[in-house]
């Protein structure tokens, strides 16, 4: 994955609110929810590797060794895509019967740094609520997709419909995942769980507050990752509540001791903390590095 450029990260930063910060809302999470981190994270790095992009049919795996979870689970593709629309959005949909899941994983962007130069800050309607703006691309991104991925959903939760849907991705994959989750949910999708790793913010308050108040969202950042600052508080963007904060180094196993909770759809306790001191490695180490097949 290409390196962000300080300079770029540094101006699109030195805009953000002087907001207060929300209720501190500090805990240390279960060893069970760090299992479900590690696999969903698992799923998300996986999307990064080229195999699970571009053959149907076929177990997920990751070359570069970063998803050994995933590696021994069974496992289906039942649709993978890349290239296929406009905005280049990438990923696949998998059966996994070892674990009960029917996985929908986004891949991040192939250059973060091309990401943020770019990156249309503006916002669009969404479907996803009433009076409920967007971002441009996040949104535009998931609209080109969801063909792709929602009668692949529907015919795997056909054939499994007690499975979990878990939506997962990284970086740009994860606010993707926040519009897959939120509009499978509104489409009467029943057990979709969705877990995001250093993904920015999507909306603002209309947004972000209703897809918190459907339930089972796990948004995780790390130390000084700078994706999940931008786009900035006072251009109107708030988080998706709660935020899961790992406050343990790069190239580090992360426990269970070394995640807090914090809520609040701005709060400034986790990762919102560090303002204009960024760290491109920790928006790449998320339990390990997670867009190594890249």
């Amino acid at each position: 994955m290409a390196r962000l450029s300080l300079s770029v990260i540094l101006a699109a930063l030195s805009g953000l609110a002087a907001a207060a910060p929300a209720p501190l809302d500090k805990r240390a999470i279960s060893a069970s929810l760090l299992a479900r981190f590690n696999l969903a994270e698992q799923y998300a790095a996986a999307a990064y590797c080229g195999t699970n992009n571009d053959s149907p049919g076929t177990e997920v795996s990751c070359s570069s060794g970063n998803c050994p979870l995933v590696d021994t689970a069974s496992t289906n593709t039942t649709v993978e895509f890349e290239d296929t629309t406009v905005t280049d959005t990438t990923g696949f949909v998998a059966i996994d019967t070892t674990n009960s899941l029917i996985v929908v994983s986004f891949r991040g962007s192939r250059s973060i740094q091309n990401w943020i130069a770019n990156v249309d800050f503006g916002t669009t309607a969404t479907t996803i609520c009433s009076g409920c703006p967007g971002h441009t691309g996040f949104w535009n991104s998931w609209r080109e997709a969801r063909s792709i991925v929602v009668p692949a959903v529907q015919a795997a939760r056909a054939a499994h419909p007690s499975f979990q849907i878990l939506v997962t991705g990284h970086s740009l994959g994860g606010a993707v995942a926040d519009f897959a989750a939120a509009d499978l949910r509104n489409s009467g999708y029943s057990n979709v769980v969705l877990y995001t790793f250093g993904a920015p913010r999507v909306g603002p308050a209309a947004l972000s507050d209703y897809i918190t108040a459907q339930g089972n969202n796990y948004r995780v950042t790390h130390l000084n990752d700078p994706v999940p600052r931008l786009p900035t508080l006072n251009m109107g963007y708030v988080h998706i509540s709660p935020e899961y904060y790992i406050s343990s180094a790069n190239n580090v196993a992360v426990t269970a001791n070394d995640i807090n909770t914090y809520a609040g759809n701005s709060n400034l306790s986790g990762n919102a903390q560090w303002g204009l001191n960024v760290d491109v490695n920790a928006h790449l180490w998320y339990f390990n590095d997670i867009s190594a097949c890249e």
